[in-house]
């Protein structure tokens, strides 16, 4: 059962909206019900490929400029509140609302004490979430509160406020008028019978001390199973609410008092706040009868209150001056099946909430598939998100109620309590997002390109800051906002390859001015003690900062050793609360990387280690490697001889990556980021001759494979809109040896991400991974095509190779090197059920390959961290407490400022 706002059930087969019909990019599927201001229907958003609910307007309510204006008030009210336990509102599309649609059953009773209590705290925490904005619901009631499957509360409706409609005759009390004559005047009507205060049954002005009567009269319903206020029809009821007590016998003694404060029918004797009545249900309740030994004298209210003034008074005058806190250091082993990599090898999935209490992180199940999970510091234990598959780089909202991640090319977001998670929009190559007090998200989406923002609702994005081409800017990515919102700060960098070098930039978001806090790290972070955080070569350094002047006022220092960063992708491995503890992950920079390599059975056996390498791909004599190196800010291609052990430099432009081979061996074709443009050159793979150009594109490019006759070259191109597609391009070799590329063509262009092209052993086929079910999964299609597309992965999957010998197909799925057996038929392609050929296979970048496999087919050469004492995840992280005292101590506060403009 779903419910997505307050919905009586009518006659369904009254609702004019058919399956199919489009409203705006939403598609109608069922309707769910009827209520007074309209029907409402589950919907497909065809944009974000999410389930909707749409409350559409009958057109006696739309052509009514009175009723129009109130719905359209409605929607600014619900749009104001963002809270896990409140439905959410998308947006409003020609006279409907688009609100989230919420899996679950009504609120109902009787429910055992601890249940209760569980959804009354969340209840009383979305009440407190609205009146702390000005709102109340004025239509509390168990219709208007569903409980997901997952135990989450959601209340639902509370634009009923500013909706107001005409009475509806009725004698059923339970479908009583909700709303008369105006929201917000005296005379009002508001909310359904049975769980009005007496003040708006009389038709008074109200506050939010009606909520917490209607909340009183929930959690008793909750208790009792039954209303703590009835009758046969609706005068009978509002009789009972204004003249009658509920019988409070019905209830466990411990609560009784608080349920007797919120239904006291004079609103000046009833509790006054929501949150004093959620604390109230939260304290250990003191027994009634106390021993008279044991009970200790009360002083009357006014001379406690003179007491503790004059001890206030006496410590702020004797107790001597504080002393900086010292540092304490706390390592914490997350369990075994804790996942701490990232989008790049040891670069954090993990979060720490603003205020210190939660800490979220990657998780392992045991399907193999990574998840988000969220541990309160106070508990032991952690609760895996739903929903959160894949989910990497996590960054929390300002308030902690809500997670931000990536996952299947995706921004998302879901409750920190658990619950559905939201797709906001896409994320081919996620770098990190800032949360702002004001409801944005300012993200970096890809690898290349400037920052954008984007509502905390999800939809379209737009620009926020524009790269220096000048400069030779080519990304800006893990941003940060500095307190107070009027600032930002991120990370800049001319190339996508090699951070130890990049700058960081602080840009004011009135003006757009900048100024280069520092230039030679990467993943900045400024906290309110007032020091900037970054990382250089493996270490965490900090130096003093001027938030209000954006310049820095000391030399950086650093403080932290051997904390894990990746100087490819410029992330940082800790994360800090505004109360000055400080997470981090141990590790060294993931530059010292090494070949391995790895068979079905046994331990990957050491080939070489190799400072700088992210990508790989083996000969097809299997006796030579390309790859890809990072040696300071440049990033070129490299020959690695197996048998020799011997290194050759091939490249020398200090921007060329992703590096394959052609299938004579005689070439290296690779992807070259030049000012302004993405080329695919070639070189000879011995070095003679000079560097050839075969094509050029102002976005992305990822190398595919070639065909086997080396006549076609399958490559990826990450375009704006569509995210990346897959294309091909006629390749030949002229007389003089030199590689000539044609003109491409699109092979498969849609709005999805379509990457990791892969030509099968005898050019009939063409494998690769698409994210248009959500998640990345592996495809098989007939190459040139047309013809049909045959799903492989089931679980998700990644970076399809053919086995060279044998009808097998391996992919990535999770941290598993998976394989599926294979039948071709004339025009038909056939995978058996996909089996694990090997655990712990990672490859964590999503765009470059770090494997492949040797020609006999038994074994792949991969490159990976350097292995040690056969711990290959690391699952422990280090929290240090009183961090800001320790920097204070540190970090020294005259000098020059390095990097300062």
């Amino acid at each position: 059962m779903c419910r997505a706002s307050r919905i009586r059930v009518k006659s369904v087969e009254k609702m004019p909206l058919a399956g199919g019909t489009r409203i705006g990019p939403y598609e109608i599927l069922t309707p769910i019900g009827a209520g007074g201001m309209g029907e409402v229907y589950r919907a497909r958003d065809t944009k974000l490929e999410r389930e909707v609910a749409i409350k559409v307007l009958p057109a006696a309510v739309a052509e009514d400029p009175d009723r129009l204006a109130r719905f359209e008030r409605e929607a600014k009210v619900l749009a104001s509140l963002n809270h896990p336990n409140i439905a959410q509102i998308y947006g409003v599309e020609q006279r409907a609302l688009v609100m989230e649609l919420v899996e679950g059953e009504a609120l109902k009773g009787p429910l055992p004490l601890d249940t209760a209590l569980n959804y009354a705290s969340q209840i009383a925490d979305a009440l407190e979430a609205a009146h702390e904005k000005g709102i109340t619901h004025r239509d509390l009631k168990p219709a208007n509160i569903m409980i997901t499957v997952a135990g989450v509360v959601k209340v639902l409706d509370f634009g009923l406020a500013a909706v107001a409609q005409s009475p509806t005759a009725t004698s059923d009390p339970a479908q009583s008028p909700t709303l008369t004559m105006g929201a917000t005047q005296a005379g009002t009507l508001l909310g359904t019978a049975s769980y009005m205060a007496p003040e708006q049954a009389r038709g008074k002005p109200v506050d939010k001390r009606a909520d917490i009567w209607a909340f009183g009269c929930v959690l008793y319903e909750m208790l009792a199973g039954e209303k703590a206020f009835d009758g046969e029809d609706v005068a009978e009821v509002l009789a009972a609410v204004i003249h009658k007590e509920p019988d409070l016998s019905r209830l466990p003694e411990q609560v009784r008092g608080v349920v007797e404060r919120c239904l006291r029918k004079d609103p000046r004797q009833r509790m006054r706040d929501i949150g004093d009545v959620r604390l109230a249900l939260n304290e250990p309740q003191i027994p009634e009868k106390l021993s008279r030994k044991s009970a200790r004298p009360i002083l009357p209210w006014a001379l406690t209150t003179l007491l503790a003034g004059a001890l206030a008074i006496a410590l702020v005058v004797l107790w001597p001056r504080p002393v900086d806190r010292p540092l304490m250091r706390l390592s914490v082993e997350l369990g075994a099946e804790a996942f701490l990599e990232g989008p790049t090898t040891n670069t954090g999935t993990f979060a720490l909430s603003p205020d210190g209490s939660r800490l979220v992180y990657g998780t392992r199940g045991a399907d193999g598939q990574t998840r988000l999970a969220v541990r309160r510091l106070d508990q032991a234990q952690a609760v895996v998100l739903a929903g959160t598959e894949g989910g990497v780089i996590p960054f929390f909202s300002p308030n902690g109620q809500w997670i931000g991640f990536s996952a299947a090319g995706k921004l998302k977001k879901i409750s920190a309590e658990g619950g559905a998670a939201t797709v906001l929009c896409d994320a081919p190559n996620f770098r990190g997002a800032a949360w702002t007090e004001d409801g944005f998200i300012i993200a970096a989406l890809d690898t290349q390109g400037p920052l954008v923002r984007v509502t905390e609702n999800g939809g379209f994005y737009k620009p926020l800051t524009q790269l220096d081409k000048a400069a030779g800017e080519s990304t800006h990515r893990w941003p940060q906002v500095l307190p107070g919102g009027k600032t930002i700060l991120f990370t800049s960098h001319t190339t996508t390859g090699n951070y130890e070098d990049a700058s960081i930039v602080a840009q004011s978001l009135a003006t757009g001015q900048r100024s280069v806090m520092v230039k030679g790290g990467s993943y900045g972070r400024y906290v309110p003690a007032g020091f900037l955080l970054f990382v250089h070569s493996g270490s965490l350094l900090a130096a003093r900062m001027d938030a209000d002047q954006l310049k820095l006022t000391g030399e950086p220092a650093p403080v932290v050793e051997a904390v894990a960063s990746n100087a490819v992708s410029g992330a940082g491995g800790f994360d800090f609360s505004r109360n000055g503890l400080l997470v981090f992950q141990s590790g060294e920079s993931v530059h010292q990387e090494s070949i391995y390599w790895v068979s079905d059975t046994g331990t990957p056996q050491l080939v070489s280690s190799l400072p700088g390498a992210f990508t790989l791909r083996l000969a097809p004599d299997g006796l030579r490697v390309a790859l890809s190196v990072d040696q300071g800010s440049s990033r070129d291609v490299w020959i690695y001889d197996l048998q020799r052990d011997t290194r050759t430099r091939l490249t020398f432009q200090g921007s060329s990556s992703n590096p394959i081979w052609t299938r004579d061996g005689l070439d290296i074709v690779y992807a070259a980021q030049l000012a302004g443009s993405n080329e695919i050159q070639s070189v000879r793979a011995d070095g003679t001759g000079d560097v050839v150009h075969l094509y050029s594109s102002p976005s992305a490019l990822q190398m595919g494979s070639f065909s086997p006759d080396g006549k076609r070259l399958a490559f990826a191109i990450q375009a704006a809109g569509t995210g990346a597609d897959i294309w091909s391009m006629p390749v030949e070799r002229l007389p003089g040896g030199n590689l000539k590329g044609g003109p491409p063509e699109p092979f498969l262009k849609t709005p999805f991400n379509e990457q990791d092209a892969e030509f099968s052993p005898d050019g009939r086929w063409l494998a690769y991974t698409s994210s248009d079910s959500g998640r990345p999964e592996v495809y098989v299609r007939s190459f040139p095509g047309p013809g049909g597309r045959w799903q492989i992965s089931n679980g998700g999957g990644s970076f399809p190779v053919w086995s060279r010998k044998g009808h097998e197909l391996f992919y990535i799925g999770s941290d598993r090197m998976m394989v599926a057996s294979y039948q071709i038929g004339r025009d038909s392609f056939s995978a058996e059920k996909p089996r694990v050929w090997t655990e712990h296979f990672i490859n964590p970048t999503p765009f470059y390959r770090r494997f492949d496999p040797v020609p006999d087919g038994r074994r792949f050469l991969q490159l990976r961290p350097l292995l040690s004492a056969g711990k290959e995840s690391p699952t422990e992280l280090t929290f240090l407490l009183n961090f800001f005292d320790e920097l204070r101590r540190r970090v020294p506060a005259a000098g020059a400022a390095m990097g300062k403009n």
